[in-house]
Order: C-alpha cells, then sequence, then structure tokens
C-alpha cells in the first residue's frame, strides 16, 4: 500500500518538511518513491505538485490529513508563500493602558 505523508527535514528545532509518496511499511523519514513538493510551518511556506499528486491518488495512493489540507489550498490557489501572511494565524497586539470603547 503507499501513502502520501509529510517526511521531516531541517534541523533541531527549526523543523521543515517534504511531502513524498513511500510504502506504508517504511519508516517517516525512510526510503521514498518520489518527492511531491514541501511544506515549511516556520516560515508558512508550501509547494505541492498537484498534478503528480493526483496522479499517485489515482493510482490508490492514500493521503494524510496535513497532506490533503496542503492539497486543498494549492488546488483552490491559496497556497502559503515566503514573504505573505499567514491568513490563518490571528496575532494578538495588547498595548497597556487602552481601553476598549463600544
Amino acid at each position: 500500500m503507499v501513502k502520501i505523508r509529510l517526511k521531516r527535514t531541517g534541523g533541531k528545532n527549526w523543523i521543515s518538511f517534504r511531502i513524498v509518496v513511500c510504502d506504508i511499511r517504511a519508516q517517516r523519514d525512510g526510503r521514498m518513491l518520489e518527492e511531491l513538493g514541501y511544506y515549511d510551518p516556520r516560515r508558512s511556506d508550501e509547494k505541492l505538485d498537484v498534478a503528480r499528486l493526483e496522479y499517485w491518488v489515482g493510482n490508490g495512493a492514500i493521503m494524510s490529513e496535513t497532506v490533503k489540507d496542503i492539497y486543498d489550498r494549492a488546488k483552490a490557489g491559496k497556497s502559503k508563500q515566503y514573504g505573505q501572511p499567514d491568513p490563518y494565524t490571528k496575532k494578538k497586539t495588547f498595548k497597556k493602558g487602552e481601553d476598549k470603547q463600544a
């Protein structure tokens, strides 16, 4: 059985992932059949070869949940890109002494 999942790369406290096709019995960072893209959560950057992913899914490969989310964003044209703010996270700014007026 073939699965499309994330393969961990990068150093300690600086994690990034590759989106790979591999046998379900292979280790997480082990032998892979093909690399389809990458995902870097720290820099909000991702890239995916949608055509190749659809080929593998058509041949019976199963996607992990995270890869499915990345695929949905890539197909909709809303992939995360380095240098652009991430619309999925909301940063709150708190200033001391500021009151909310309703």
